[in-house]
């Protein structure tokens, strides 16, 4: 009977453990400013393979990795002309196929960008549909505009992400085409079946070559609002923007977040869910970028019958700053939490990507480890973009033939080391510059100082691997909230041991004394286990629970207990 006691708990267990995605950290990749490895100034796919065990050492599960298929990058790669080839610019097929099977040496998932709102109008799929092309005549949106007064013009007043017109006039097809970002980014027609089958295509060619999911680019503007005569609906006027060229003119009701894209989004799972039942392994997983408000992200990740996106990125925590308080972080964690957990017991948290500067100009310099431990401390999926784990910041670009794009400061190369080009490549003169402070700012000076950023983002991720930290599908084994305006803590527990991250938002010293009830009977005292720079505190401390904590200006520690044995 006791045997028969055990098995049972341990299969119960079993179903409840979490999925290998569920409290991962991502690290997203921009190829291109990562590591050099041919001296031509742009990153490429042997750099990142060379840099694997280094996302090994802290504590990275998967990383994702921004467009490299074939593209004229006229934005860097999410105008793809060719989704099934790489681009030169970061080396061949057979370097991918090394970077997949160094991957599986180190242990380290590799994680696809897929773009399939649009394409380049350079792909082989455009240029056909622009011949009219039987098989792609409908792989594109496109309409003959309206007649006002013996004068054509575009459908609707729909206006792009990047400003002007959606709708750019073909003079060899005698149409407009839509396209949501660049004229140079035609949106495919979701509506034919035929793009549909081309994608999951598509999908099952990286899954073949053993890549373990897709971040999906612009979720939301996969499809827009169709009437039933064939034409498009303007979208209301905002009263608060006056300019006509820009996004922020129209109020954007019928070109995001239509109902279809849930279909899409459906279908896409049952086929990555399909796709393992078939091939066995691991769950392949779905990371979708969509700044939309929680109750969409809700929808993208499942209804009451289907299932979606594993990942619909939480962006909630990207609208803080180095004002807010920790009341503002317990409302912005509350706002997903309220939704996504008690409906779904999943939960992720993004602080950067490539189109927003870095975490040091949001928040300011002082606050690069706060961040980065509220980013570990809570339950869930963290996303971390390279080099916020040195706290990088944004470097002043000038145009050059090469790039002039407004999100270069936030794109700069990898900082390794002191020496030429920071150790990102051999070449002096990279494709972007690197900061002036490289020399002191790098893995190399930062890994064998204690109190480092690099060193605190490590030892937040070995954290992370702990009984205490798995054990977040227990709703008791961890609570978050603001203890005062300014002091922000998470708990995380286990029946051994837990851990007290205290982190204090504010620029004066702050004072706090626990209640009675806030520890479990028994626990007298805690050990200061991670410290920051600007804490006077040292690793192996003792604090007594009786105690008036104080916190100094902008500190954050993580601290444990042991819980008795009763």
């Amino acid at each position: 009977m006791r045997f028969v006691f055990v098995f049972a708990l341990l299969f119960v267990g079993c179903l409840s453990s979490p999925e290998w995605w569920e409290d991962a950290t991502f690290y997203q990749i921009y190829p291109r400013s990562f590591v050099d490895s041919d001296g031509d100034g742009v990153g490429d796919l042997k750099g990142i393979s060379s840099k694997l065990e280094y996302l090994k050492e802290i504590g990275v599960t998967a990383t994702w990795l921004s467009p490299i298929f074939k593209s004229p990058m006229a934005d860097f790669g999410y105008d793809v002309s060719n989704f099934f080839e790489i681009d030169p610019i970061f080396g061949t097929m057979a370097d991918f196929d090394e970077l997949i099977e160094k991957s599986k040496e180190v242990g380290v998932k590799i994680i696809l960008d897929f773009v399939p709102n649009h394409s380049s109008d350079e792909c082989e799929y455009f240029e056909k549909s622009v011949e009219s092309d039987p098989e792609y005549k409908d792989f594109y949106v496109w309409h003959p505009g309206k007649l006002i007064d013996g004068i054509r013009h575009p459908p609707s007043n729909w206006v792009s992400v990047f400003g002007g017109s959606t709708w750019t006039w073909n003079e060899k097809r005698q149409e407009y085409y839509l396209h949501q970002f660049l004229a140079k980014q035609p949106d495919f027609n979701f509506r034919n079946p035929k793009v549909r089958e081309n994608f999951k295509a598509i999908l099952k060619f990286w899954l073949d070559k053993g890549v373990y999911g897709f971040r999906i680019d612009a979720v939301p503007h996969i499809f827009e609002k169709l009437n039933e005569d064939g034409s498009w609906p303007d979208e209301p006027r905002n009263d608060w923007n006056n300019d006509p060229q820009s996004y922020d003119y129209l109020d954007h009701i019928y070109t995001k977040d239509q109902h279809e894209t849930l279909d899409v989004m459906y279908e896409w799972r049952a086929f990555m869910d399909s796709y393992k039942n078939d091939n066995g392994g691991e769950t392949r997983v779905i990371l979708a970028e969509a700044y939309s408000p929680i109750e969409i992200l809700d929808q993208y990740f499942s209804n009451s019958t289907h299932s979606g996106s594993q990942i619909p990125f939480n962006f909630g925590l990207m609208s803080l700053s180095g004002y807010s308080t920790a009341k503002d972080v317990e409302n912005s964690v509350t706002y997903w939490m309220d939704v996504m957990w008690k409906k779904h017991k999943v939960a992720n948290w993004v602080l950067g990507n490539h189109d927003n500067p870095r975490i040091y100009d949001r928040f300011g310099a002082h606050k690069i480890d706060v961040v980065n431990i509220l980013l570990s401390s809570l339950p869930g999926t963290t996303v971390t973009y390279y080099g916020e784990e040195l706290g990088m910041h944004n470097v002043k670009t000038e145009c050059t033939e090469v790039s002039c794009d407004d999100r270069d400061g936030e794109r700069t190369p990898m900082q390794w080391n002191d020496k030429l080009s920071g150790g990102f490549s051999t070449n002096p003169n990279p494709w972007l510059p690197l900061a002036d402070d490289y020399k002191v700012n790098n893995v190399k000076n930062q890994r064998k100082t204690a109190r480092s950023s690099f060193n605190i983002y490590k030892s937040l991720q070995k954290l992370k691997r702990t009984e205490a930290f798995k054990n977040f599908k227990d709703d008791s084994s961890w609570a978050y909230g603001a203890l005062t305006e300014q002091i922000f803590h998470v708990k995380r527990s286990s029946s051994k041991d837990g851990y007290l991250i205290l982190i204090n938002m504010g620029d004066k010293i702050e004072t706090y004394n626990f209640p009675e009830n806030f520890f479990k009977p028994g626990i007298k005292d805690l050990e200061y286990h991670v410290v920051t720079e600007r804490s006077s505190h040292y690793s192996g401390e003792k604090f007594q629970i009786t105690n008036k904590l104080h916190l100094l200006p902008f500190e954050a520690v993580v601290m444990k207990w042991e819980t008795p044995v009763v």
